[in-house]
């Protein structure tokens, strides 16, 4: 990456801040579960369990979107301003309220939002978008 791709240096600050998004949801979902169920043992087990347990379903668009995004980022192709469309459209569909198939994303993200890592995070993530130029 270069100070000439600036697409990708843009698109590069998104995913951290989404990360960051996605790592105070998380510390949520681990806490309901860990409730239920008991503590979580170690990085390996909760990893599986993301990727695994019904109870992080919910966050699975969210990390989906994401490692899309580290895909793009990291591809050899030049970015262009239709892959900055294409993240604003697929995090519209994610955090909008019109797609059926993200319901149970955002009945648990509203349940967090308010939490002051979740509602900073948020504000950050949407903060690089707008910036983006389209």
């Amino acid at each position: 990456m270069t100070a000439s791709d600036p697409i990708r240096v843009r698109l590069t600050g998104l995913a951290k801040a989404l990360r960051h998004l996605h790592a105070a949801l998380l510390e949520h979902a681990k806490s309901d579960y860990e409730f239920l169920n008991g503590k979580i043992d170690g990085a390996f087990t909760l990893y599986n369990l993301v990727l695994n347990d019904p109870h992080f379903q919910w966050l699975r668009p969210l990390s989906g979107l994401m490692a899309t995004l580290d895909e793009v980022i990291d591809s050899k192709e030049p970015l262009t301003t239709r892959h900055i469309q294409d993240v604003r459209t697929a995090l519209g569909l994610l955090f909008g309220q019109t797609d059926a198939r993200f319901a149970d994303f955002r009945r648990e993200y509203d349940r967090f939002r308010e939490d002051s890592k979740v509602r900073d995070a948020d504000a950050r993530w949407r903060e690089v978008l707008n910036a983006l130029e389209a």
